[in-house]
């Protein structure tokens, strides 16, 4: 599996962005997808996972009511639409999969939950 995110860049606080990343040599019709974020100095979060196939989301409270995790099979595409954005966004933000998940929807899900991963994107908000 490769991914492969796009859609990064500099906003003002208060925009938008919509981040892409396309799932390729995937043979799932149903796998888990997460976003995370990486501020310097900082360990890396998970804001966003999906059960992409079913109906579960999970969102970090940071970013509750902001950003939206979706997908759409047919361009083997996940993306993560981020509104109304703040300075405290701004991060390097990876795409994660894994066929399975060893988490739980009550917490956050961390790194070690999947084994591939895109090579990031910066977002900066100023």
């Amino acid at each position: 599996v490769q991914l492969v995110e796009s859609g990064g860049g500099s906003v003002q606080a208060g925009g938008s962005l919509r981040l892409s990343c396309e799932v390729s040599r995937n043979t799932y019709v149903r796998y888990y997808a997460s976003w995370f974020r990486q501020a310097p100095g900082k360990e890396r979060e998970g804001v966003a996972l999906s059960y992409v196939g079913g109906e579960s989301r999970w969102y970090a409270d940071s970013v509750k009511c902001r950003f939206t995790i979706s997908e759409d099979s047919a361009k083997n595409t996940v993306y993560l639409q981020m509104n109304d954005l703040k300075p405290e966004d701004t991060a390097i933000y990876y795409c994660a999969y894994n066929p399975t998940y060893a988490g739980n929807w009550l917490s956050p899900p961390r790194p070690v939950h999947f084994g591939f991963w895109g090579q990031g994107t910066q977002v900066t908000v100023s």
